[in-house]
């Protein structure tokens, strides 16, 4: 597959993911554990069918120590038993919200799993680190960024 644009290449795109970069450090620095920040990076990715984001946050967790048995399973997380019921919480809580635009919300149900796993700032940036996957996602998979040559640790 070839890319439509290198989103690199224009001043606004770079421009915008250098922001959405930054964006991502707060992310990264706040108490929202790092395992649970790839396991959300990952299903909006594969809900979303970004496979350069899939193949970057499953690399990246991989090699920061995440199981090949739980990157194996995020696509199915709902019959594993490998997760928390915190990491669960975030899961459920980011496919109901990468959803939206099919018409579907936030079910209070997973709204109470999140609130009884995460404290306030961690609940910001769960929602922070869902709503920016999927920026990413939509740039990357409406630039049609091929997949499969990142390396670890390339961008960061």
């Amino acid at each position: 597959m070839d890319a439509r644009m290198n989103l690199f290449a224009s001043p606004v795109t770079a421009s915008f993911i250098k922001r959405l970069t930054m964006a991502g450090k707060v992310i990264s620095d706040s108490a929202l554990p790092a395992a649970t920040y790839e396991l959300v990076k990952i299903r909006a990715s594969q809900i979303n069918g970004c496979g350069y984001c899939t193949d970057m946050h499953t690399k990246d967790a991989a090699h920061a120590g995440e199981t090949s048995v739980r990157l194996n399973l995020v696509a199915a997380w709902h019959e594993s038993t490998v997760f928390t019921e915190a990491e669960r919480a975030a899961l459920a809580l980011t496919e109901e919200a990468t959803r939206i635009g099919d018409g579907r919300s936030v079910s209070d149900e997973v709204w109470d799993q999140v609130r009884k796993h995460y404290d306030e700032d961690q609940i910001a940036a769960l929602i922070g680190a869902i709503a920016m996957i999927n920026a990413w996602n939509r740039m990357n998979v409406i630039a049609r960024t091929p997949a499969g040559s990142y390396e670890p640790g390339q961008w960061g």
